[in-house]
């Protein structure tokens, strides 16, 4: 990019930057909660591209004064000296132009929230159950990594082990910006342990990641929900089967990009405590009725991109793991790698930066970075 259309981009921020500046310090707007927020977030965005186009004009300038030195100075040293400093600013100016693109680039403004996580096994039967179990295993072990919480608010064991579904809630900095790109089929090639004759079989799992719906973001008429308690299911404990902390409800809810009504019908048994439950089932309808009405959003988005990185579409093959071959693939930028194992045990984090370049990369073509 020629240095004056980055200067161009960057200078025509800084009347924004001086606005948001002094609309942060209105008393008015610190008692809008919501939008003191979105204004404080967009203030560190632009208070960082201020201070890279600082530093731009500053290498600009030692590239400017260093060829002056040069042509008009006779002082060895000073040469020497010139020519280090056109060198190093020469060398900058490259990364430094990389950084400003990616900052110009719109961030999406869900990616800072929490997620819901929804495994499936899909077909392969039990294998596939057994699978979406390896899947959960590799997603526990990679959120350690992150220091991010992870919670099971509701599951579906499969009969020989595994799940044939859990949903869970991950809290952390910017996990839904970081996990969306796991969501679509996981196809895995292996032997099934419930393989007699040594076999191997093809079975697939599918892998949802949503943003986690603000209160603020959906609304909910809870004098239509009708609650209903059960005791919880499980080894028996001191009062696991004794209380009916369990809770589940139904919601009547119309789609509004559809026209189609349903009666939407949660369960949540993942504490002892019954209002617990409640809060965690509210959640999940809010996080449910999100998703559905902001599909159209996504499909939007889908449709104005090129790459494929992260299309929300969750019925595409994105992964394969071959355990004959210890080879993990991912189609949608021919990542190929030979440590499933180490994959499996949570290190996945190199993937998903390859998927993040892809994107970014795309998405500057799109804003003619």
């Amino acid at each position: 990019m020629a240095e004056n259309t980055i200067l161009e981009k960057l200078e025509g921020l800084i009347a924004r930057f001086e606005e948001v500046s002094t609309l942060i310090t209105d008393p008015s707007v610190i008692a809008d909660q919501k939008r003191y927020v979105k204004l404080t977030r967009e203030y560190k965005e632009l208070e960082d591209l201020m201070k890279a186009r600082k530093e731009y004009i500053a290498m600009l300038a030692n590239i400017k004064e260093g060829r002056e030195i040069l042509s008009s100075e006779d002082d060895p040293d000073m040469k020497e000296m010139a020519r280090e400093e056109i060198a190093k600013s020469e060398d900058r100016i490259p990364e430094l132009e990389e950084e400003i693109k990616l900052m110009l680039i719109p961030a999406d403004p869900e990616d800072d929230k929490n997620a819901v996580l929804e495994i499936r096994g899909g077909a392969g039967g039990d294998e596939a159950a057994i699978f979406a179990g390896d899947l959960l295993r590799m997603y526990l072990k990679y959120f350690e990594t992150k220091g991010w919480q992870c919670e099971i608010s509701s599951c579906t064991e499969g009969s020989s082990g595994g799940y044939k579904e859990v949903i869970c809630n991950v809290t952390g900095y910017k996990v839904y910006g970081t996990l969306k790109y796991e969501s679509g089929v996981h196809r895995v090639q292996r032997v099934p342990a419930t393989e007699t004759q040594g076999r191997v079989h093809t079975s697939a799992s599918s892998v949802a990641v949503l943003p986690e719906a603000d209160e603020f973001d959906v609304v909910i008429q809870e004098g239509l929900i009708k609650w209903d308690t059960f005791r919880s299911g499980g080894a028996g404990g001191q009062n696991v089967n004794k209380v009916e902390s369990g809770v589940r409800l139904r919601y009547p809810w119309t789609n509004p990009n559809t026209g189609v009504s349903e009666e939407i019908l949660i369960e949540c048994t993942e504490t002892r405590d019954q209002p617990k439950n409640k809060e965690r089932a509210l959640g999940r309808l809010r996080t449910y009725i999100y998703d559905r009405e902001h599909q159209k959003y996504i499909d939007d988005i889908a449709n104005r991109r090129k790459t494929l990185v992260s299309t929300g579409d969750r019925s595409a093959k994105i992964r394969t793991y071959n355990y004959p071959q210890g080879r993990i693939t991912d189609h949608r930028i021919n990542y190929t790698i030979y440590n499933l194992n180490a994959f499996m045990d949570g290190d996945i984090q190199d993937c998903i930066d390859h998927l993040i370049v892809a994107e970014n990369a795309e998405r500057m073509k799109e804003s003619e970075l």
